[in-house]
């Protein structure tokens, strides 16, 4: 059962797509029920476009999103932040938990440690090929254990992220690695309820663990059931997921299918009506509590 969320103003939620392709109908109920969690107790909804690894990023893609998005009637508040041009704070983060003794360097390869399962520490006392490039880790041994957290809908977790490896918080490249970075914007804009997709339920303990080293509060979340495929998978880029479109006619009956998958049970009379009708009436009737706690399928 899910934990009722009381109408407060000063919610804050976000939707942080990588702009590694266009939004597909997996993203797109992610997005719908994170603007409708936010909207439905007046708070606001922020876009954020997680473009921290240029290789994956797709010429045009940033835009499309954008168009996907508006075609869709979820609009968002204040500039779009682009965690290509946060460097300077994630470096500053990276900084402090050095520091503290929560980061260390590591020029491991995967194909080494794989065997384990995850990564189990060993440049924790200094780097074992210290002749090669180095990325750095979060030292999750030395961290909150175990991580609790209730979720909105799943209930009370408990994991032990020693379990899951030290993860990396900047890669070998150069590159920021998605966990520090969303936890570092996700504090600088005072993000308040995160919404997104069960898949990333297993990332919360490293992020609550990064959160608490560096001092931020605890968001609230909610992991929406996964949506999957005729073929059982998961949607997804990687496995080539049809994009939604960007034309408000065909829009209308993909909204009312994502709403579906919410199990939010719009009336089939609005099936084809606008989309600001259909999020209108999806936002005064927004229950969380009606949702299942297991995948859905993407078929209307």
């Amino acid at each position: 059962m899910t934990v009722p969320l009381a109408s407060t103003p000063n919610y804050i939620g976000r939707f942080a797509p990588t702009p590694s392709g266009p939004l597909h109908m997996g993203s797109l109920v992610a997005a719908v029920g994170s603007w409708l969690d936010a909207r439905a107790v007046g708070g606001r909804w922020l876009l954020r476009l997680e473009d921290i690894d240029p290789p994956r990023c797709s010429p045009g893609a940033a835009d499309q999103i954008q168009r996907q998005l508006e075609t869709f009637g979820l609009t968002w508040d204040g500039p779009i932040r682009y965690q290509s041009e946060r460097n300077d704070a994630y470096q500053a983060a990276l900084d402090r938990l050095i520091a503290a003794g929560m980061a260390y360097p590591c020029g491991c390869s995967r194909r080494e440690w794989q065997h384990e399962g995850y990564y189990p520490g060993w440049c924790r006392q200094g780097p074992r090929h210290p002749e090669r490039v180095q990325a750095w880790r979060l030292r999750t041994d030395r961290g909150i254990q175990p991580v609790t957290w209730q979720d909105r809908l799943f209930g009370h977790q408990c994991l032990d992220p020693t379990r899951q490896g030290d993860v990396v918080i900047k890669r070998k490249e150069g590159l920021w690695a998605y966990q520090l970075a969303v936890v570092v914007d996700d504090a600088d804009q005072n993000v308040t309820d995160i919404v997104r997709g069960f898949d990333l339920l297993d990332n919360t303990p490293w992020q609550r663990q990064l959160q608490v080293a560096l001092g931020y509060s605890e968001p609230r979340y909610l992991h929406l059931p996964l949506i999957l495929g005729d073929d059982g998978q998961k949607l997804s880029k990687q496995n080539l997921a049809t994009a939604i479109p960007d034309d408000g006619e065909l829009a209308r009956p993909l909204l009312h299918q994502a709403l579906q998958l919410l199990d939010q049970r719009p009336p089939r009379t609005l099936r084809l009506a606008p989309v600001a009708d259909q999020l209108a009436h999806a936002c005064r009737n927004w229950s969380p509590d009606s949702m299942s706690a297991t995948s859905g399928r993407a078929q209307d």
